[in-house]
């Protein structure tokens, strides 16, 4: 109950959500340089104080960011119809490899061809882990989170792989401005997935 003269305190549940949906607003429109308390605040249209009232460190809003950002992609690729048909571990045909090499490719294309800086800005807040400690667990979080979703297709090992070849490609994509392409993906992951013959490294 609020005291004589003092404003009644507003019940406001979704207010933490919120602030994090400002955060990755803020950091997609000028960066992990330009996130502070202040700019998530004004963003977000609360006090200054319910910032650091739910995130009491930058760190712990990137970290809630970072999670937030990660899980579109893994969601997708858990509800793709890719995975939806089980094999055991290792027990693909070269033909059920090169299905599943086209639908993640496919899949990858879907997301880079969608809006692109909502792509970058998952990038940003992921590579950011590299100068924020507290951010490292996040980043490993959408790794594993990624290869075991891939795993229901593939064996463990592979699966890892696969996540650092789809990585590398957005990475190439969005550094260099260039336009993904989804028949390169698609082959290099059926390599990966069913490596039946030495790769042609002829230029």
């Amino acid at each position: 109950m609020a005291r004589p003269g003092q404003r009644p305190r507003r019940h406001d549940p979704e207010r933490r959500q919120r602030i994090v949906d400002a955060a990755l607003r803020v950091v997609g429109a000028r960066g992990i340089a330009g996130l502070s308390h202040r700019t998530v605040a004004a963003e977000a249209d609360v006090p200054l104080g319910s910032t650091t009232y739910h995130f009491s460190s930058l760190d712990e809003l990137l970290v809630a960011a970072l999670r937030q950002a990660n899980e579109g992609f893994a969601r997708a690729l858990r509800e793709s119809d890719a995975l939806t048909g089980l094999t055991a571990p290792g027990a693909g045909s070269t033909a059920a490899a090169s299905d599943l090499a086209a639908a993640l490719a496919r899949l990858m294309g879907e997301w880079i061809g969608g809006e692109r800086t909502g792509l970058e800005l998952e990038y940003e807040l992921y590579l950011a882990a590299l100068r924020r400690p507290a951010l490292r667990p996040v980043a490993a979080e959408w790794t594993d989170a990624v290869a075991k979703a891939l795993s229901r297709r593939t064996d463990p090992v592979t699966a890892r792989a696969l996540v650092a070849l789809m990585d590398g490609i957005c990475l190439q994509v969005l550094l260099t401005g260039g336009t993904y392409d989804e028949e390169y993906a698609r082959t290099m992951m059926t390599r990966l997935l069913a490596p039946t013959e030495p790769p042609n490294l002829a230029p």
